[in-house]
């Protein structure tokens, strides 16, 4: 990473923080360790020996070989041995400074001298236990997928689901399943007693949310860009790939079509975003979110533009926002590797870069993503790119409707009953509905209607399910 001279200026000026340090020529190879092992263990950062003051000033450095050898030397006294670009020199009012990068997202837990330390806003802290066990299992130095689930015993685990899944494999006795378990790391052998793991209850237990707090789904459709105290709201529970088929039956049932509905009534096969694309992120989210977070879930969440999947963790380990299509690096390999067997995830990796080709085979904008230390966000935008835009041109919505549904939670059936209604058609029934919607059960479809009539929305004529506007008489 080549750092200039206007980038140093720009840095300075916005002053210390988590992501930048200066330092006088004089520092001590320890005060140089400390700052490096906390950017490590953090996001990253800079540092510029050359700078002093908490009112910068640019002094520069006399020994430029000296001071570089000093940070080298500090990098390699860190446990385990810091692994950086080597210092470059950069000069700035015409005096040289030493500028080490430390890159976002190393791959392991660092410590000086026996500290833990971490980079908060100026200052290098000593990581509390609790936060270096969460750092430790972040970066793959702990595995809390394969750690023991306290108080779960072998009665904890759903043994139809373990031996339909140990049989996909080949695996026909019953002592084959158990064997197939450990393997995957889905069981811990514990002084010869059998223990279930994380991923064992997660994957294959009677009620994984006993133990794994927070491990659930929680799939929200709102009417707007934004979110609303109007909208439908379903909790997904149970085991991972339990919560993919019914995360899946919800994408099914409230994605809106890209082209729903058009005057002449011709309807489009096609989703608002791609449902491989949504599935995909889903399924990326359950696999390799931090389980070790208690007290939030991975929200998935579907505006009006736009679709997004959030999951507690960040990236893990050495992945980054600038690397995720092309690094291969899982936070939980056990579960990644079950989800291959049952052919819910590619092992090998290239789940991104699928989305990104889903995306640009249907002309939309390509996904956007957001990391922290705490989460992960993944957005797939529903909108053409302009020059697409007049595939939408003869497309009604309840916008052009006056507003007289502002406000109303409305799912996408509901909507297109409703434009069917607003576009020369007189009433609606069941099956029109359900010609619009022919892999939605045909109960859904009833209750969608009787929801609007019961909202008085819209008015039943007679016993048959002949439905009109309330407007209409």
């Amino acid at each position: 990473m080549e750092i200039s001279a206007e980038d140093i200026s720009l840095y300075i000026k916005a002053g210390r923080s988590t992501t930048l340090e200066w330092l006088a020529e004089g520092s001590s190879l320890d005060t140089i360790a400390s700052v490096l092992t906390g950017m490590a263990n953090n996001q990253g950062g800079l540092l510029l020996i050359g700078v002093v003051g908490p009112s910068p000033a640019i002094i520069g450095v006399k020994d430029q070989n000296n001071v570089a050898d000093r940070v080298v030397q500090a990098a390699l006294a860190i446990e385990p041995r810091l692994i950086i670009p080597y210092p470059q020199i950069v000069r700035l009012n015409d005096r040289p400074l030493i500028v080490t990068h430390i890159p976002r997202g190393m791959p392991h837990v660092y410590s000086y001298d026996g500290r833990f330390l971490v980079r908060q806003e100026t200052e290098n802290k000593a990581l509390a236990p609790r936060d270096l066990r969460r750092m430790f299992i972040e970066r793959g130095d702990l595995s809390f997928e394969t750690e023991a689930a306290a108080r779960a015993s072998l009665d904890d685990l759903d043994w139809e689901k373990a031996t339909a899944y140990a049989r996909h494999l080949g695996v026909a006795n019953e002592s084959g399943v158990e064997n197939t378990l450990l393997r995957r790391g889905c069981l811990n052998d514990q002084t010869g007693r059998m223990r279930p793991t994380h991923a064992g209850l997660l994957l294959f237990g009677k009620d994984p949310g006993r133990f794994i707090r927070s491990a659930e789904i929680t799939a929200a459709r709102f009417n707007d860009d934004t979110m609303s105290d109007r909208f439908i709201k379903q909790d997904i529970i149970g085991t991972i790939p339990d919560q993919l088929e019914r995360t899946e039956a919800f994408l099914r049932d409230h994605l809106r079509k890209g082209v729903s509905i058009s005057y002449s009534m011709a309807r489009s096969e096609q989703y608002e975003v791609p449902l491989e694309a949504a599935r995909e992120l889903v399924v990326n989210a359950v696999a390799h979110r931090d389980y070790s977070i208690e007290g939030d879930c991975v929200h998935l969440n579907l505006y009006r533009n736009r679709m997004e999947v959030i999951s507690p963790g960040g990236l893990p380990g050495p992945i980054t926002l600038d690397n995720m299509k092309d690094e291969r690096f899982s936070r939980n390999p056990a579960i990644v590797q079950v989800l291959s067997d049952m052919h819910y995830i590619e092992r090998l990796g290239y789940g991104v870069n699928r989305v990104f080709s889903l995306m640009r085979e249907r002309s939309l904008r390509a996904p956007q993503f957001e990391d922290t230390p705490s989460m992960f966000k993944a957005v797939l935008f529903n909108q053409y790119e302009p020059n697409q835009a007049e595939l939408h041109a003869e497309t009604p919505s309840l916008s052009e409707f006056q507003g007289m549904y502002k406000g109303q939670a409305i799912n996408p059936r509901q909507e297109s009953a409703l434009v069917f209604l607003h576009t020369g058609n007189t009433r609606i029934t069941n099956k029109d509905l359900q010609a619009q919607y022919p892999d939605v059960h045909a109960e859904t479809i009833r209750r969608d209607l009787a929801d609007l009539v019961n909202r008085n929305v819209l008015k039943k004529l007679g016993e048959k399910t002949r439905i009109v506007l309330r407007t209409a008489a």
